[in-house]
C-alpha cells in the first residue's frame, strides 16, 4: 500500500523460527484470531520488511514477550537477547520493547533495567490476562516504578481476554478502568493500553482523557471493525492520544492499513495516529 506518512508499529511480534520455537502448539488460537496457516512456522526478520514496505510502514516495535508463569504449559518467554540481535541488525527499521512478566518481582525489574540500558529497548510490554493479575495489582509496581526512573512507557493488554481453553481458561482482568489507579499513582508512568481496551472501549477513552500520561494503542482489532466511538475519538478530541499497532501476525500489515485509510480520517489526525504520537511518546529520533 503507497502512503505519504512513514508509519510506525508499535505493537508487533518477532516471528521468526528461532522465536517460535519456545512457544506451546497455539494453532486452535491462531485459527481464532485468523493467522494465516502459513505464518505458523514463523518467518525471516527479511520477509517481515518486505511486508512492512508493501504496507507503507518504517518502522516496527518487536516485543521480546513474556505469556505465563513458567512451568505452566502455555507458557513462553521470548528471550530479550534475540529482539536484540534483531534490532541490532536492522537499526533502522526495529526498536525492541522488553516483556514483563510481574511474578519475577526484582529480578524482572534488573532484567528490564538491563534490556534498556545494555541493549537499547526503548519500553516495556505486558499481558496481564496471562498472569491474572489486573494491572493495578501490587505485583506490577516495582516495573511501573522502574519505567518512570528509565523515563520508558509501558504497554498493557486491556479489554478482554481472547483466551479460552477448557484446560487453562484465563479470566479477563484488563478493564481500562484499573488503569485509573495506576495513573494515579504513577502520574509520570506513560501508560498505553494497548488492544483498544475492547469491549470496553469507551472506558479506555475515558481514561486516556481523565490522565495526560494513558494512551490507546490500536492493534489487535481490525480498523473495519474499531467502534464508532473510538473513530470519532481518533478523529477529534483524541488524535494526541493513539498510537498504531497491529499485534503483527493477529492483523496483516497490509490489511490494517488498507483499512485505516478507508476510514476517512482527517489527514492531521491520521498522521499523528499511524507516526507522531509514537514518535513523541517514545522520545524517537526519527
Amino acid at each position: 500500500m503507497e502512503t505519504e506518512i512513514k508509519a510506525i508499529d508499535a505493537v508487533v511480534n518477532i516471528w521468526t523460527a528461532q522465536a517460535l520455537e519456545g512457544r506451546p502448539d497455539r494453532r486452535p488460537f491462531y485459527q481464532k484470531m485468523r493467522v494465516p496457516a502459513e505464518l505458523y512456522e514463523g518467518i525471516s526478520l527479511e520477509v517481515m520488511l518486505e511486508r512492512m514496505d508493501l504496507a507503507g510502514i518504517e518502522r516496527a516495535m518487536l516485543i521480546s514477550a513474556k505469556v505465563g508463569v513458567k512451568g505452566n504449559p502455555y507458557c513462553y518467554h521470548v528471550p530479550n537477547e534475540l529482539v536484540r540481535d534483531a534490532v541490532q541488525k536492522y537499526p533502522d527499521r526495529f526498536y525492541g520493547l522488553a516483556g514483563i512478566d510481574p511474578t519475577e518481582g526484582m529480578r524482572g525489574v534488573r532484567e528490564l533495567e538491563r534490556a534498556v540500558k545494555e541493549y537499547g529497548f526503548i519500553g516495556a510490554h505486558g499481558y496481564p490476562h496471562w498472569y491474572e493479575l489486573a494491572p493495578d495489582h501490587a505485583r506490577w509496581y516495582p516495573f511501573y516504578a522502574k519505567c518512570v526512573e528509565l523515563d520508558i512507557p509501558i504497554q498493557l493488554q486491556v479489554g478482554q481476554s481472547m483466551i479460552y481453553d477448557e484446560n487453562y481458561p484465563r479470566r479477563s482482568v484488563g478493564r481500562p478502568i484499573s488503569l485509573d489507579s495506576v495513573a494515579c499513582d504513577f502520574p509520570e508512568l506513560k501508560l498505553i493500553g494497548i488492544h483498544v481496551g475492547i469491549p470496553w472501549t469507551d472506558e479506555m477513552i475515558a481514561m486516556a482523557w481523565k490522565h495526560p500520561n494513558v494512551y490507546i494503542g490500536c492493534d489487535a482489532h481490525s480498523p473495519a471493525y474499531w467502534p464508532e466511538s473510538f473513530v470519532k475519538y481518533i478523529n477529534s478530541y483524541g488524535q494526541d492520544k493513539v498510537i498504531f499497532g497491529s499485534d503483527y501476525p493477529i492483523l496483516r500489515f497490509d490489511r490494517t492499513m488498507q483499512e485505516i485509510a478507508a476510514l476517512g480520517l482527517r489527514p492531521q489526525p491520521l498522521r499523528k495516529l499511524l507516526r507522531d504520537n509514537a514518535v513523541r511518546v517514545y522520545g524517537l529520533k526519527v
